[in-house]
């Protein structure tokens, strides 16, 4: 039984001949990438959620890693002694030590800024150095594909910490530390001040 108030769909147009048998479900064309035989012949139909239109390539992979560092490990310094150090040349070995760790990490891992651009923006730009120096060692155990102990952040106690007084010691302490545990997860055994 119909009911009359339903509406019904329109009348097809004029010459319009259905593919399909109207009691069956009809037959869509396959999804663009689909086999269904398996001939290599793929479906000329609309793109699959997820696929590519056609004419797009698919989109680059992540990118790789850091590849890993070849070069000859640094040496460890003690951080009580070079902390002492600075004290009693009134900062002047704070220069040879950015010098020293920066030229280190530069020939270990290839990447870095090296002994010479570091010991200048120190001289120049002294406020920067702490940063740049966590910044680096961290990068160090990220290109190994490990959680890095110190970042750029670390260097907060640095600066702004200087106004609490022992921030500087604290920052000093968590990056040399890092640096030492790298060198030491290498084999590296001797510590050194020069």
């Amino acid at each position: 039984m119909t009911d009359p108030l339903r509406k019904q769909p329109p009348p097809p147009p004029p010459g319009y001949a259905p593919q399909h048998d109207p009691g069956q479900q009809p037959a869509y064309p396959p999804p663009h990438g689909y086999d269904p035989q398996g001939n290599g012949q793929l479906g000329s139909g609309p793109p699959a959620y997820g696929a590519p239109p056609p004419g797009y390539s698919p989109m680059p992979g992540a990118p790789a890693g850091y590849a890993a560092p070849t070069g000859p490990p640094g040496l460890m310094r003690p951080t009580g002694m070079t902390m002492l150090l600075f004290f009693v040349t009134f900062g002047i070995w704070g220069f040879i030590y950015y010098f020293q760790v920066h030229e280190e990490m530069r020939r270990h891992s290839g990447q870095g800024l090296g002994g010479v651009l570091a010991l200048v923006i120190a001289i120049v730009f002294g406020i920067v150095s702490p940063f740049l120096l966590s910044h680096e060692v961290g990068q160090l155990y990220e290109r190994r594909g490990q959680r890095p102990p110190v970042s750029a952040l670390t260097a907060l106690w640095f600066f702004p910490g200087v106004f609490i007084l022992v921030g500087p010691f604290i920052w000093f302490v968590r990056t040399n530390r890092a640096l030492n545990d790298y060198w030491a997860s290498l084999g590296v055994r001797e510590t050194t001040l020069v």
